[in-house]
């Protein structure tokens, strides 16, 4: 697929050198600075470096050094296929489901799309070798006929296309800062016990109208709970979540004797996906009958955790489609009073926090629901410090879910231009003079 005026000629012509990392294991050594990197932490034109990802010995990186630069283009040769990344600099060793091709140009930069096409992608699943693990060799990278666009037609494409790609990455910080934001809020009233105070000794009432002053550090009074082993303010109580709600596996479906009713289910890898929210996209669809779309249908109030995958993983729901389920590889959590949503889904997040830093202890290894029933949280009888901790966090909630929308309809903007903005249909010009419309629309005003 491009544009018929483009010359065409072989990747190997464009770059200095095609090839792909070390075939074998090497060693690890945990202090080491150096990662191993293969076609699993390429995403979205990144290198994912997370916890689990093994730091090689700087002995094997010096042997098996592969110099890479600001025009390489790693891509999954292995397994997946066609995921992609730029190199930005990371101290990285590759494996050998990474390859990796040194363009001569800056013209990676148009080829990180190019390769994002439905028929590009297609044709590396089609010439890879292998039906288990499909293998995309490096002679059928370097034999692979490219075109070749003016150096002012690619840069304007790929300027467009990265434009989009900037705001959504823009917009995932701004909801990580919110995230953050919350998560800080909810600790310093529920952990550290710090919710804003009245101190009677200093004439104010007991209802959080007065001074406001953090509970714990302007002496609040503590009592010692033997069940958590810990202080808690007085007036607070300890309860197992057994006691504020009710957990449910999710649905194990057959696909051989399907329902009548669609239904867009959640599964593990969309949780994965996902940080606060789950995404209302790229969730598969399965066919029940009634009675199990009522029994496993989510709503606004669910909360979901996984089983399996990254276990204890958290999260909610928003702007969920209708007739959404989770699969048998999740747990739901049915609150009795849904004004506890926030400080729960906070404290289950901690656990979570605590299972990816390996910190969790051996109750938390398997995450079922006998586990979660016997998890055990401190929660306020006052209902104004709930009340008031749900309206601030919900306002960023909010703002998170928004730009999650904004970011929904970006990608579905790129995606179309994508395969458009190649074949010819669209032109950049077409792009830029409908952003001057946008822009000279007139501003609409509102009375009120």
């Amino acid at each position: 697929m491009a544009i018929n005026h483009w010359s065409k000629m072989p990747l190997k012509s464009l770059c200095s050198r095609i090839g792909d990392g070390l075939h074998g294991t090497p060693s690890y050594d945990d202090k080491s600075e150096y990662y191993f990197i293969n076609g699993n932490n390429l995403k979205n034109g990144k290198i994912e470096i997370t916890p689990n990802t093994n730091r090689v010995a700087e002995s094997d990186f010096n042997e098996g050094f592969i110099e890479l630069n600001d025009n390489t283009l790693l891509l999954s040769i292995n397994g997946t296929l066609g995921s992609l990344a730029f190199y930005g600099g990371q101290k990285i060793m590759l494996g050998k489901s990474a390859a990796y091709l040194n363009f001569k140009t800056d013209i990676n930069k148009f080829f990180y799309y190019y390769f994002q096409l439905k028929d590009v992608q297609l044709y590396f699943y089609n010439v890879a070798t292998g039906s288990t693990i499909k293998n995309l060799s490096l002679k059928a990278i370097q034999n692979f006929e490219v075109p070749v666009p003016e150096k002012t037609e690619w840069k304007a494409i790929a300027s467009v296309l990265s434009a989009l790609d900037s705001k959504i990455e823009l917009n995932n910080r701004i909801n990580a800062e919110l995230e953050a934001m919350a998560k800080t809020l909810y600790d310093y009233w529920f952990v550290q016990f710090d919710f804003p105070y009245s101190p009677p000794l200093e004439g104010c009432p007991q209802d959080g109208v007065g001074i406001g002053k953090p509970y714990k550090s302007s002496g609040g009074k503590m009592v010692y709970n033997a069940a958590l082993k810990r202080e808690i303010p007085e007036g607070w109580e300890v309860k197992a979540l057994e006691e504020l709600g009710n957990f449910k596996n999710g649905v194990n479906y057959d696909p051989s004797n399907p329902g009548e009713i669609a239904c867009p289910i959640i599964n593990v890898r969309n949780i994965s996906s996902s940080s606060y929210f789950l995404k209302n996209e790229d969730l598969d669809t399965i066919y029940l009958r009634e009675s199990d779309v009522k029994k496993y249908a989510v709503h606004k109030e669910s909360i979901i955790i996984a089983r399996s995958g990254i276990p204890g993983a958290t999260r909610l729901i928003a702007d969920i489609a209708e007739n959404t389920l989770y699969c048998g590889f999740a747990i739901h959590f049915e609150l009795n009073n849904y004004e506890n949503k926030i400080p729960v889904f906070f404290f289950l997040k901690s656990i979570e926090q605590l299972i990816q830093n390996g910190s969790g202890g051996t109750i938390l290894k398997n995450v079922n629901q006998a586990t979660l029933n016997a998890l055990k949280i401190a929660i306020t009888k006052d209902n104004s410090i709930v009340s008031k901790l749900n309206n601030a966090i919900q306002l960023m909630f909010s703002k998170i879910n928004l730009i999650q929308k904004e970011n929904e309809q970006l990608a579905s903007l790129r995606d179309w231009l994508l395969p458009m903005l190649m074949n010819g249909q669209v032109r950049v010009k077409d792009v830029e003079e409908e952003r001057l419309n946008m822009a000279a629309e007139p501003i609409v005003k509102y009375n009120g």
